[in-house]
């Protein structure tokens, strides 16, 4: 490669960075016009605002710092805003939970890692941080969740996951009509969705195509979670187990002495090192007040 083709490539190179910085930059973080006045169903309080500090606390601060302190990443682009600051603030509820369901740029969605109700509790916590905010509940009523059922099957021709999503109503059974369907496999360290959220038909019915290479226990047990999130019902999950894995037999993450097992169960060497480490600072404890006491005794 020439020194002419190499510093064209940089150039190249130079220009794609730009390209995306700036399309980052200039996402756009409005929420459709449908959304805006969305509320919360769930009314903010002492206790909603205390959780919803523990959520943002493990999801959110890493980014975008603590509320009041201007101290979010910097080296992002955009550089996330401090959710206290005014132009955050003057965001209604509804395009705040549009952000946080749907994410833009760097930031991710949180729909399916925390839910719409502790979605609500964040935003219960950052406003708190705003004097002038008076909530307006929505007249959604979260007692519609509970006439649905929501009932997930195997279909071993196609190898596939298909949902069925249907509601009680007074005037009989309906199909849940363009409902979003989220499937997830649970493993150790969080939930492993199966393919992109999927809307319901007509029918109701949403299919998912199963991978095949998924390790189970030593039966092939899958634990499979299934998420509804509609307008009119609210979310809804169920659980439920397939043989429809590839049979693996190990032991289980907290079978054996590992690092992130119980203290019964952690490495030797650990226990040792703890153990070690106690005796010595109770020993030193010893020391200093044996000293203390000596010095003590001298004076009187």
């Amino acid at each position: 490669m020439t020194t002419n083709q190499k510093y064209n490539q940089f150039i190249a190179f130079l220009i794609f960075s730009f390209v995306i910085n700036a399309s980052l930059s200039s996402r756009n973080w409005k929420a459709p016009d449908d959304q805006k006045d969305k509320n919360s169903y769930i009314k903010f309080d002492a206790s909603t605002a205390a959780q919803g500090e523990a959520i943002y606390n493990a999801n959110c601060a890493s980014c975008h710092g603590n509320p009041g302190k201007n101290n979010a990443l910097k080296s992002l682009n955009p550089i996330p805003p401090d959710l206290s600051s005014t132009a955050s603030q003057s965001l209604t509820d509804g395009e705040l939970i549009y952000i946080l369901n749907n994410g833009a740029g760097l930031m991710p969605s949180f729909k399916n890692s925390l839910g719409e109700e502790k979605e609500w509790m964040v935003i219960s916590y950052l406003r708190g941080f705003n004097k002038n905010y008076i909530q307006e509940l929505s007249k959604f009523d979260p007692a519609k969740s509970k006439l649905v059922k929501l009932v997930s099957s195997f279909d071993k021709a196609s190898n596939s996951i298909i949902v069925n999503a249907t509601a009680d109503e007074k005037n009989g059974k309906i199909a849940i009509v363009g409902a979003e369907i989220s499937v997830f496999v649970k493993r150790y360290f969080g939930n492993f969705q199966i393919e992109k959220a999927l809307k319901t038909d007509a029918s109701g019915l949403a299919k998912f195509s199963f991978p095949t290479d998924l390790p189970g226990n030593k039966n092939g047990d899958l634990e499979v979670l299934v998420k509804l999130y509609d307008e009119n019902y609210g979310e809804v999950q169920v659980t439920k187990t397939y043989s429809i894995g590839v049979p693996t037999d190990k032991p289980g993450l907290n079978e054996d002495r590992a690092i992130w097992n119980t203290l019964v169960k952690a490495p030797l060497w650990i226990i040792g090192l703890y153990a070690t480490g106690l005796i010595s600072f109770l020993l030193l404890l010893a020391f200093l007040l044996n000293n203390l006491r000596g010095i003590f005794n001298s004076k009187v």
